[in-house]
């Protein structure tokens, strides 16, 4: 058996496993209560006026946003944004819904490290944390690349 015939089995074993770990993941409580409130909140009337508002002011605000703080009305725009995701964060099911998604969200993420890691230990993982933590080059922290 030559090398490349080698990586060719690997290559399918390792997908395999890889789709068995994504039907684990799809049958986990934590995709079932994301699936329940998504949706619970796509069904409700009421919260669906609200996510329309907020598409239409967030238009509005991208609008803006290209001109950044000189557009005479960006800082009005996104704080019409703000107030429509606060009004939509009265009901239960959009509040749910966020906590559902933010677990499930972890979980992804935490099983990227993991794969990533046992890679190897200098590999980066994106997220979806909009407040990443400082690292890497330039900023004073762990660095592969000297």
């Amino acid at each position: 058996m030559s090398v490349t015939e080698l990586k060719t089995v690997d290559m399918a074993q390792l997908l395999t496993y890889a789709y068995e770990l994504g039907d684990m993941i799809n049958n986990s409580t934590a995709v079932s209560e994301y699936l329940y409130w998504k949706r619970r909140v796509e069904e409700d009337a009421e919260i669906q006026v609200y996510v329309r508002k907020l598409a239409a002011q967030k238009e509005l605000f991208e609008e803006t946003e290209r001109f950044g703080h000189y557009h005479p009305n960006y800082h009005e725009a996104k704080d019409r944004v703000a107030q429509v995701e606060k009004e939509l964060e009265q009901f239960e099911a959009v509040r749910s819904f966020k906590a559902a998604e933010k677990e499930l969200d972890d979980i992804l993420h935490q099983m990227s490290e993991t794969i990533a890691y046992a890679v190897s230990d200098t590999i980066k993982v994106p997220s979806n944390d909009p407040n990443p933590k400082a690292g890497g080059c330039g900023s004073g922290g762990k660095c592969s690349c000297g």
